[in-house]
């Protein structure tokens, strides 16, 4: 299959450049597999789960990736976006722009010295390695005091509350963006539907490089993920497996969710030796859902409305079918929703 026949027309006024007031305020496109949709608000998500039902959701929380420097002896302007740690302490895999001006050896410097940074390495598509050094200070306290949050470059405005890029459930750090289908809740609905008897259960998934990257392949079979750390605990493949049982649902938050469980899953299921540690499922997952992939946990997922020609686009579609799902884009375009990260939810039943 190719990549264009996942692409669809977008008005640039539709794409959301802030959050809403109040999280919940969102819109919700419901979307029945059966072929029907309907317009709602995020708030009347309780209407379409059950007592016994089971809610799943990514509690990673976004680091404040996104730092700005200068170069040693030159003074030039430098952006460094972390991705993830790399190999030895205080060495990071990060994106470097420009990244002509940095070379293996040179430094960067931030907040007038108090941490300053050495590229030691380069790796695939351009990535740097680059090791910190800091002046009496934890790295983490000084990332939160420099650091901007890493907002997807289709988002112009400006982000005065940190904290609206985080969901209310942010808790492991690690992602350079946020699992955005977690946004749309509060503290609240959360309780509302703890209330009803739905089980709320978490995982852990560090959202990385792939984020930032689109697909440069012509065919979908040609394009190759980049690896995500992720974390999740063997219990809750026992409580999904007794939900199921029950003949309840499993509604998955978000796309990153989907993508830990089916790795989770599929690294047990191939007995692979040492797969659990310490009671959990762990690793670095590049697998790529798309149509005719086969869920083994996810029933229901709660999304975004993702980037034309994206692999999460090719997720849902895995879930929903694509023709059914460009079908409901093009009736949120119709319909004005707000798209992307800060954009609106659909919910897939």
């Amino acid at each position: 299959m190719r990549v264009q026949d996942y692409d669809y027309e977008l008005p640039q006024e539709l794409i959301a450049q802030s959050p809403v007031e109040n999280r919940s305020e969102s819109r919700l496109m419901v979307l029945n597999r059966a072929g029907t949709t309907a317009h709602e608000r995020f708030f009347d998500l309780s209407r379409h789960l059950q007592p016994g039902d089971m809610l799943i959701a990514n509690d990673s929380r976004v680091l404040p990736a996104r730092l700005f420097g200068v170069k040693e002896g030159t003074g030039a302007a430098i952006e460094v976006l972390l991705l993830r740690p790399h190999g030895k302490a205080g060495e990071w895999q990060a994106l470097v722009r420009p990244g002509k001006r940095l070379k293996a050896g040179q430094r960067v410097v931030f907040g007038e010295g108090i941490l300053q940074a050495r590229v030691v390495g380069e790796l695939d598509d351009g990535v740097r390695v680059v090791a910190f050094s800091v002046a009496g200070q934890a790295f983490d306290d000084l990332l939160d005091a420099l650091g901007e949050m890493p907002l997807p470059p289709y988002i112009k405005a400006r982000l005065d509350d940190r904290e609206r890029y985080q969901t209310v459930y942010a808790r492991a750090k690690g992602s350079v963006a946020a699992p955005t289908a977690g946004l749309h809740f509060t503290p609240q609905l959360l309780e509302q539907l703890r209330g009803m008897g739905v089980a709320i259960e978490f995982l852990t998934l560090h959202v990385g490089l792939g984020t930032f990257r689109p697909v440069q392949a012509d065919t979908v079979a040609d394009h190759h993920m980049h690896e995500e750390w992720y974390s999740v605990p063997v219990r809750l493949f026992e409580r999904i497996e007794a939900v199921k049982r029950a003949g309840h649902r499993v509604f998955s938050v978000g796309t990153t969710t989907v993508r830990a469980l089916e790795s989770a899953w599929q690294r047990l299921h191939a007995d692979k030796l040492g797969a659990v540690v310490d009671g959990t499922v762990a690793g670095m997952t590049d697998l790529f859902i798309r149509p005719g992939f086969a869920f083994h946990a996810t029933d229901a997922l709660i999304t975004n409305f993702h980037l034309p020609k994206s692999t999460l686009l090719m997720l849902v579609s895995a879930l929903a079918g694509r023709e059914r799902v460009l079908a409901a884009y093009h009736e949120a375009v119709r319909e004005r929703y707000r798209f992307f990260s800060f954009g609106d939810a659909m919910l897939i039943l």
